[in-house]
């Protein structure tokens, strides 16, 4: 699997900072200035702002809460068709919570 340009930099992110702590201590202060000094590009947040937490502590789990997604609650035509004909549980409606609940808790996979 090839990855994208914004995996790769991130990738070159955490692997400065697993092996430089003063870049990791750097990161954590100023995440901006320590990510457009290590890759040498600016970078366009769009007006969000970065947070970076060190969660390198093997005896603490963390957890991510992401933002709700956004649900469309009107069906499309072959939606309404398949409601009306009774279909049920046939991957016509897309589920973005369960996706995203699903997602949040591979991460607790082996852990209880």
């Amino acid at each position: 699997m090839e990855l994208t340009k914004e995996q790769e930099v991130l990738q070159k992110v955490i692997n400065e900072a697993w092996e430089n702590e003063s870049f990791k201590a750097e990161l954590m202060a100023n995440p901006v200035a320590a990510i457009e000094k290590l890759t040498g590009e600016k970078l366009n947040l769009k007006g969000k702002e970065l947070i970076v937490r060190d969660q390198t502590d093997e005896e603490t789990i963390f957890i991510n809460i992401p933002a709700a997604p956004e649900v469309d609650v009107e069906l499309n035509e072959e939606q309404l068709e398949a409601v009306a004909g009774g279909v049920h549980g046939g991957g016509c409606t897309p589920d973005p919570v369960g996706d995203k609940i699903r997602e949040a808790t591979d991460t607790f996979k082996g852990m209880l």
